[in-house]
């Protein structure tokens, strides 16, 4: 039977965890009283309980006052009336029996008192805020429905009459030229901050899933010009009898574009129509605009739907924590206190209040009416979307094809020792045409692995990578699942054909849904800055940084087959010819440059000159990467001078970010030297060991000054090992990144994701 603790743990919120019963602090106090039970004298315990069971009848018989039920309570607990609305009401316990040690036992129910009181507190937070959240949807749902409404009439009307027209339906609505207001801008974004406000513990650093209609003009010259850009369409408009303002962030290179045009012919245009008609012009919304703000609005039901269940997760694992260490408290003491606390821990706010069960459930009638057709199984399937459950096969084939795996793996380096395949031996077919395959697989494969490990270790140390990710059930990788990937290396012939197909491959088989997730990352980066950049963007670019020689060799197996060496057997082709030379070094630069890029449009979005800093980092990488392929060209001492400076700066920069921006360590006030206040691991020396392990993988760019190989190895295989190491490093890397994620996730509380809302209503003094 599993230990109530480890249940506990296991289910709870893990961005909530601080706002949860301390039930193990509590179990602590417990066990102090328990020691000093079990040291007492049993003869003098047994005593003294019969001696104040005959004085406490003597009272229960000759009382002439009060209830006799009250008069056998060991505690009384006390309720202040809150002394204000944004504060609850407070509870105090006093003893009123003796205990074997009163200063325990006091401790005991201070410690108590104070989690109930911080249930009740969080949980009257979050349920403002959701009630607030709840109340802001229903007005967009309103105006929603109402626009559907009255495009619908408009294109009935536009169908009945004999009128050929190409262009789109849409509604015509009066502008309004008004200034839109700093105090509209981020109505949605108060909502958020004013509700966590007293729940904040760190401050918390800058996240991918930040509010998107927060303040992005803070830190620019042209705050009109900016907000222009922020969304596709950011004017005031009148549309049945109210001032509107639609909003459609930029999240795709359309939006983006439309977005350009408009201000490069917004103003323009702006003059002429005041000049032409001063009492406004039109705006047209047609189906595509609608269908975006319908997207948007549904995605914030479902977001508030899934807060609003781990309210109630909250509110029912507390409750059972409280039952279960009153039960120890009465089982170690031999008192009677649970019926007496729990009494007023089910009249307390946080199990009393039906505000939360009321709004879901409403939630769930409005989603089932506007977006899934009356259809309730239908509606189920976004609002809670099916578990997938572990299989014991997954794991079964896990075992097979690893043993499968190390007995090739150990075979294929005795034959390679044996043949001397691995020598240097130029102009060796195997070198040139098998081994560039091989390498590339192997580098790829490891990256599956580790983050398989990554992942294994994130759910262990219960950090929500599914959310920090904006995973969905059907799109995540279970770490079982993404070893189990690597194990499938068979033959070289059609092993990157057949891996290429099965990544485009459109039928529902192995893990459809994830595959297209990931080429939708990949389009995402390849086409940056044009997307929106989220956490899992910029996350997998900073994967393909590491994985440069996988690509370089990408790119010569695909020359090698594309040119048509392989039938003159010409293999030293693609390393000849200088175009194909110059693209391979391009290749080099590509995931550094995507890297800038994501930054750019980040700083673009989101305002924050950190993201421009963080740009240095990789144009520092692109500048040492140049740096080293003109020194490959002409090895001269300038050149070897000038990779010296450029490496070690771009170095420093690197591992300054890794340690301080990324891993949120190196903190100088911090309660753990040189660390930060909050470990998810136990042992701090793990991460002194894996800065200095950083720092070491950082160098390996010195193997390019200083020519290291292995004594009688092809220079190709200790190109492979430092790539390897390179992919260990960024294995290293991923858990701690998404660690101090999780902890300024925890920050502030935050655990479901706040979608921008596209209807902002103007008042008419703004």
């Amino acid at each position: 039977m599993v230990k109530f603790s480890k249940q506990f743990e296991g289910q709870l919120v893990p961005e909530w965890k601080e706002a949860f019963v301390d039930y193990w602090q509590l179990k602590k106090d417990l066990k102090k009283i328990h020691l000093l039970h079990s040291n007492s004298n049993p003869a003098k315990h047994s005593r003294h309980n019969s001696l104040s069971g005959n004085f406490l009848s003597s009272l229960k018989e000759f009382s002439l006052f009060g209830h006799q039920h009250k008069d056998h309570e060991a505690i009384h607990v006390h309720k202040k009336l809150a002394s204000s609305a944004s504060k609850g009401d407070m509870y105090e316990t006093e003893l009123l029996e003796q205990f074997e040690d009163s200063d325990a036992a006091k401790e005991f129910f201070s410690c108590l008192d104070l989690q109930l009181n911080k249930v009740n507190q969080f949980f009257k937070t979050k349920e403002k805020e959701f009630l607030d959240r709840g109340d802001c949807l229903k007005k967009q749902m309103e105006i929603l429905v109402e626009l559907k409404s009255a495009f619908k009439k408009q294109r009935d009307k536009a169908t009945n009459s004999s009128q050929e027209s190409t262009e789109e339906a849409s509604i015509d609505c009066t502008i309004s030229y008004e200034e839109d207001s700093v105090k509209d801008r981020r109505e949605q974004e108060q909502i958020q901050d004013n509700s966590s406000g007293e729940l904040e513990k760190n401050e918390v650093l800058e996240s991918p899933r930040a509010e998107e209609m927060g303040e992005m003009g803070k830190s620019m010259m042209m705050k009109r010009e900016d907000s222009k850009l922020t969304t596709l369409s950011g004017r005031v408009f009148n549309c049945q009898g109210k001032n509107l303002r639609i909003n459609i962030p930029l999240t795709t290179p359309s939006r983006t574009f439309s977005a350009i045009s408009y201000l490069v012919w917004g103003d323009l245009a702006s003059q002429s129509s005041k000049k032409c008609n001063p009492e406004g012009s039109k705006l047209h919304i047609n189906k595509t605009k609608l269908h975006h703000a319908e997207k948007m609005i549904k995605g914030a039901f479902i977001e508030l739907y899934k807060g609003l269940g781990y309210l109630k997760t909250y509110r029912n694992l507390n409750m059972l924590a409280f039952i279960k260490i009153l039960k120890k408290f009465d089982k170690v003491t031999g008192k009677q206190v649970l019926p007496i606390y729990l009494k007023v821990v089910e009249s307390s706010y946080f199990n009393s209040s039906d505000k939360v069960m009321n709004l879901a459930d409403e939630v769930e009638d409005l989603f089932i009416k506007h977006f899934a057709e009356e259809d309730r199984r239908k509606a189920r399937k976004y609002l809670k979307p099916h578990q997938h459950t572990e299989s014991h096969s997954v794991t079964f084939f896990i075992g097979l094809f690893t043993g499968c795996f190390i007995a090739l793996f150990v075979g294929y380096v005795i034959m390679a020792h044996i043949t001397g395949m691995y020598r240097r031996q130029p102009d060796t077919v195997y070198m040139e045409t098998v081994y560039p395959v091989l390498s590339m697989f192997t580098l790829m494969f490891l990256h599956f692995f580790l983050y398989g490990c990554d992942i294994f270790l994130w759910r262990k140390a219960r950090i929500n990578y599914s959310f920090i990710f904006e995973l969905g059930p059907t799109k995540e990788l279970k770490y079982r699942d993404d070893t189990r990937i690597p194990k499938f290396k068979s033959s070289q012939g059609l092993l990157l054909l057949s891996f290429l197909l099965l990544f485009v491959c459109p039928f529902n088989i192995f893990y459809r849904s994830s595959r297209f997730r990931f080429l939708c990352v990949i389009r995402n980066i390849v086409l940056s800055p044009l997307y929106k950049v989220v956490m899992l963007d910029f996350f997998m670019a900073d994967q393909l940084c590491s994985q440069v020689p996988m690509l370089r060799n990408l790119e010569y197996v695909a020359c090698y087959y594309l040119t048509g060496s392989y039938k003159n057997q010409d293999y030293g082709y693609c390393m000849r010819a200088k175009h194909f030379r110059d693209l391979a070094y391009a290749v080099s630069f590509l995931p550094y440059y995507w890297r800038a890029m994501q930054c750019a449009r980040r700083w673009f979005d989101e305002g924050q000159t950190s993201h421009l800093v963080n740009l240095g980092k990789y144009v520092s990488a692109m500048l040492a990467a140049g740096a080293k392929v003109a020194y490959e060209k002409e090895r001269s001492v300038g050149w070897l001078c000038l990779v010296v400076v450029i490496s070690s700066a771009a170095t420093i920069y690197q591992l300054y970010w890794d340690f301080v921006k990324d891993w949120g360590l190196l903190q100088m006030n911090s309660k753990n030297p040189w660390l930060r206040n909050e470990l998810m691991l136990r042992q701090k020396f793990i991460y002194y060991f894996s800065m200095g392990l950083n720092l070491i993988l950082r160098l390996a760019w010195l193997q390019t000054v200083l020519h290291s190989n292995f004594e009688h190895v092809d220079y190709r295989v200790t190109g492979l090992f430092l790539a390897s190491l390179e992919v260990i490093r960024r294995g290293q890397w991923n858990f701690y990144r998404l660690e101090n994620e999780h902890l300024n996730n925890a920050g502030k509380f935050r655990a479901v994701k706040t979608v921008p809302l596209p209807f902002h209503e103007v008042d008419e003094e703004d």
